[in-house]
């Protein structure tokens, strides 16, 4: 079943449960800062293990001690949609977890 892009409007409401999230050009972006380099890298596997779990990927920067994503719905010609934000749900549980702010 195709996923549909959502509107400006949905993405917006959508947006606002999810503080430190913002919406870049077409994509959904978050930036995470943590306490250690190592720190940040067992984010990133994390992170990592949920995407497969949703066959859903974003673009995932380790830096330092940060981690940044981006994201949206190729197979929606690059829209964001309901996938992008259950990922983001999901990161957002995970990243206490991790100290990550």
């Amino acid at each position: 079943m195709p996923v549909e892009p959502l509107s400006q409007k949905e993405t917006e409401e959508r947006l606002a449960g999810l503080p430190g999230w913002s919406l870049d050009g077409d994509r959904l972006t978050r930036s995470y800062r943590l306490g250690s380099h190592f720190a940040a890298t067992a984010m990133v596997v994390h992170i990592a293990q949920v995407q497969e779990e949703l066959d859903h990927h974003s673009d995932l920067t380790l830096g330092y001690d940060t981690v940044a994503l981006s994201v949206h719905t190729h197979s929606a010609g690059g829209a964001v949609t309901e996938k992008d934000f259950e990922l983001a749900r999901r990161v957002e549980d995970l990243a206490p977890g991790h100290g990550a702010h």
